[in-house]
Order: structure tokens, then sequence, then C-alpha cells
């Protein structure tokens, strides 16, 4: 089999690991970088991983998709996974437990109209992206301090829920899933070290959530940040398309086989 990583990065851990396996086991694995191609390939590949999110690699697995070739993640998924308002709107369409979200066209509109109302409050680049806007709101004088950092930007606003203040960082590649833990990047202390989670450590039922999370967004290889809001109780805030799953074991044995898997069907 054909195997293309459509990525600039194509040395990325998960990414590396898995590629050593289908390599050691006779099969041929490429790397593609959408910032360097001036489009598709004529010669496709059996299957092609988008681990990229730029508009240029979007629009070529757009063409591959177009041409026939699998594409893992789709090209409509991985861009949905962009935007929160999207986002937000098909896990409730889909019955998913995500946090309640409005949208609001520029920070600093927000701030210049509408009473803050209840608080405390999460606000997010509309936009997801390296380096976006993540911040937890209690009163007007740090909102004003947002809308001057940051004037233009769309965003998303949620109700801040009551949690530990850890993330679970759980994610999946086709049916697999894996766990951990990650202090919030809204926790007072910061981020922090992320601590391994076996799935037997994980309330009931919430392996299975993650997996009905992937089929709402047609998603196969995905993150899903869940915060426990009491008693075992999930809250979706945050889903990822083909994050990097860093340290898990068995992820890149997961990821060579879901990747041959899908160039069978093919």
């Amino acid at each position: 089999m054909r195997v293309c990583l459509v990525t600039p990065e194509p040395g990325h851990p998960l990414l590396a690991a898995a590629t050593a396996l289908l390599e050691a086991a006779g099969h041929r694995v490429e790397s593609l970088d959408p910032g360097a191609v001036g489009e598709a390939p004529d010669d496709l590949a059996d299957v092609y991983l988008l681990k990229s999110r730029t508009p240029r690699a979007l629009d070529l697995a757009r063409e591959l998709e177009r041409r026939g070739a699998p594409v893992l993640n789709s090209a409509a998924a991985t861009t949905l996974c962009q935007d929160r308002t999207e986002m937000a709107e098909l896990a409730l369409r889909g019955c998913l437990p995500f946090a309640g979200t409005r949208t609001h066209g520029s920070l600093a509109a927000w701030a210049a109209g509408e009473p803050l109302g209840a608080s405390p409050l999460v606000v997010k680049s509309r936009h997801s992206r390296r380096n976006d806007l993540v911040a937890r709101v209690d009163d007007s004088a740090r909102l004003r301090e947002l809308a001057d950092a940051w004037p233009q930007e769309p965003v998303v606003v949620q109700e801040f829920a009551p949690n530990s203040g850890w993330d679970h960082k759980l994610w999946a590649i086709g049916d697999r899933v894996f766990a951990a833990l990650r202090r919030s990047e809204l926790a007072p202390q910061g981020r922090g070290p992320t601590r391994p989670l076996a799935l037997a450590e994980l309330p009931p039922g919430w392996a299975d959530l993650v997996r009905r999370t992937g089929e709402v967004f047609a998603l196969d290889v995905y993150g899903v940040d869940l915060i426990d809001t009491g008693d075992g109780t999930p809250l979706i805030v945050d889903v990822n398309a083909f994050p990097g799953i860093r340290g898990q074991a068995g992820a890149p044995q997961a990821l060579a086989a879901l990747a041959l898997a899908r160039a069978a069907r093919r």
C-alpha cells in the first residue's frame, strides 16, 4: 500500500512512529507538504492522512477527494472543527453534551454593546488556530482588557462550568480511544504537564461518548476535550481534527492499522 502524509512535518512523533511501522511491514510512505506543491499529483496514493489545517492543505485535500482518493480526516470534517460556532451547532444537533455557545462578530462590538450578564464566562476565538484566544471573563474590566487586545476578533462565548480545573484530553483513532489529564489553560496555575490516564479511570460511558462524537463529526482521527462538571457528568468544550496524540502507547499502531484498513476499502 502507498500511504501519503499531507503535512509540512512528517517527523511529528505520531506520524514518524506510524511510518516506521508501515515501512517495516513493506508499505510505502510518502509525504506531501501542502505549502510546497502547486496541485495534487497525478499518481494517487492509496490513502492520505491530512495532518494540516491550512487553507492550502484543505484545498489540496478537496482535490484529492474529488479525484476519488480517501483522505483521513476529510476536508469537510477538518474545516468544520476550525469553526467553533458550527462545531457547537452540530454537537447540539447531535445531542452531544456540548457547552452552550453564542457568537459575536467582534470582541470590541460585544464589549461595547450588551451588558456582560451572568459570569464567569469563557471567551474563545471563533476560528480555532494556534495561539488563538481562550480566556475567562469574570467582570467588565476583564472584558474591556481583552477587547483592547483583540478588538476585531470574532469570538464565541460560553458560560463557565464549575469543574476540577483539569481537562480530560481524549483522543480517538478509529474505534481506539486514548486518555490523559491536563490542567485547564484557564486554571490560575497554567497548563502544566499532561498526565497519563487509563481508560478504566474514566467515568462510565465517556469512551463511548468520544466514539459518538466521532460519528457526529464524521472524523477518523480526532480529539475531544471534556470536563467533569460533577459526579462524572461530562461537558464537551472542544473537538479537534487530527491532534498530536503524543506519548500514547498504541497510538502509532492504531494509526497505521486505520490507514491500511481505509486504503484496502478503496
